[in-house]
């Protein structure tokens, strides 16, 4: 069922609009067989791109939509309501792009971004390690100024788009100072010496290629180099709180396509001579749903005007995160049990749904890590 929002402007309505007509047209026919087989569409966000889906945070000037935060995220949970990998594909791709928008040089953002935002380059972020996951002032990945460039070596784990991507964020270490001697670079595929491992078999987000990227004496020059020398953990942080916002939205969406599902299902399926929505027991679970949903819509929109505002919204995010993801694997579990039987089988998306709402409380920061930004905020 179509959601009501309240959008800014009249172009922002159009660009949902837009949004919910290309998910039906053109993701929607392709999804199951893409996530059975673990196809990665490529061609997906080619269409999102040419309509100018991909990059809407952005100033139109470098080829951005030039859209506030508060609509991006709604045309992010459109998207993801019918295919989260492709919800969770955009999310990182404009993750990609925030360290080169806010912390490049006016001559880096005019070479690269462009380019970039023109929907016809995929990005992917290069943070976690398999050893520094929650904590990637623990990374080890090495970057080693050799004259005008800098020689990468190390590796990446689960990296979206991995192997995929046409260009890769990459924070790596510069020099032994701990948290302060992190560094961002901007590498591009096909740099000799980058290397891809298989994609992960995972557990859902078939047709989100997850790969560990490994740097074998890879030679960039030394103006890829993003912010100044030991800026990449603070500009890696900075990226997470809008990350984290993408994350949210992605998570409503995937709630929101399994309580329509399951709301659609109940109409039809009768029990005891009548359709079973009308059962108290079981409207009640769907009432429940539907308020879990609107309640994490309301605090990443929340959030994300505090963003558009330019006023401090990392504690919000976090919150965002937190109660998005949670209530999706809640409102997802509840729809398979919603649908008995049949919601066990592949028959329904359902089942999906509810493995793909796992990893949400797992990646931009694990849940446990959202809890804790916030109790020291609270601490402050």
């Amino acid at each position: 069922m179509p959601v009501t929002r309240q959008l800014p402007t009249p172009e922002s309505a159009d660009l949902v609009a837009l949004t919910r007509e290309i998910a039906a047209k053109e993701l929607a026919p392709r999804v199951a067989d893409a996530e059975r087989t673990g196809t990665f569409p490529r061609e997906v966000f080619a269409t999102l791109g040419g309509a100018g889906l991909l990059t809407l945070p952005y100033p139109e000037e470098f080829g951005g939509g030039g859209q506030p935060y508060e609509v991006y995220l709604q045309v992010l949970e459109e998207i993801g309501a019918v295919w989260a990998s492709v919800g969770v594909g955009v999310s990182v791709h404009s993750l990609s792009c925030f360290p080169l928008f806010s912390y490049g040089t006016d001559g880096q953002r005019a070479r690269w971004l462009p380019d970039l935002l023109s929907g016809e380059r995929l990005g992917a972020y290069c943070l976690s390690e398999a050893h520094a996951g929650s904590d990637p002032g623990a990374m080890r990945a090495r970057a080693v100024r050799d004259g005008d460039s800098y020689v990468l070596n190390g590796a990446k784990a689960w990296t979206t788009h991995g192997g995929e991507a046409d260009f890769y964020t990459v924070m790596a270490r510069t020099s032994d100072d701990g948290a302060r001697g992190i560094s961002c670079f901007h590498v591009p595929a096909g740099t000799p010496g980058l290397e891809f491992d298989r994609p992960e078999d995972k557990m859902g987000l078939m047709g989100s290629t997850t790969a560990t990227v490994r740097f074998v004496d890879v030679r960039v020059p030394a103006d890829h180099l993003i912010g100044r020398e030991g800026q990449g953990l603070p500009i890696a942080l900075a990226g997470l709180d809008a990350g984290r916002l993408g994350i949210a939205a992605v998570a409503t969406g995937l709630a929101q396509g399994a309580l329509d599902t399951a709301v659609a299902y109940a109409k039809e399926r009768e029990a005891f001579g009548k359709p079973i929505i009308q059962h108290q027991g079981l409207a009640f679970v769907l009432a429940d749903m539907a308020a879990a949903i609107e309640s994490a819509r309301a605090t990443y929109l929340s959030a994300a005007r505090l963003k558009d505002a330019g006023r401090p919204y990392g504690r919000e995010a976090s919150i965002a995160k937190l109660v998005a993801t949670d209530n999706a694997m809640k409102v997802t579990t509840d729809a398979v049990q919603v649908l008995g039987g049949a919601g066990y089988t592949r028959d329904f998306p359902v089942e999906r749904y509810m493995r793909e709402a796992k990893v949400m409380q797992i990646f931009e920061g694990t849940n446990q890590i959202q809890r804790l930004v916030i109790a020291r905020d609270l601490a402050r």
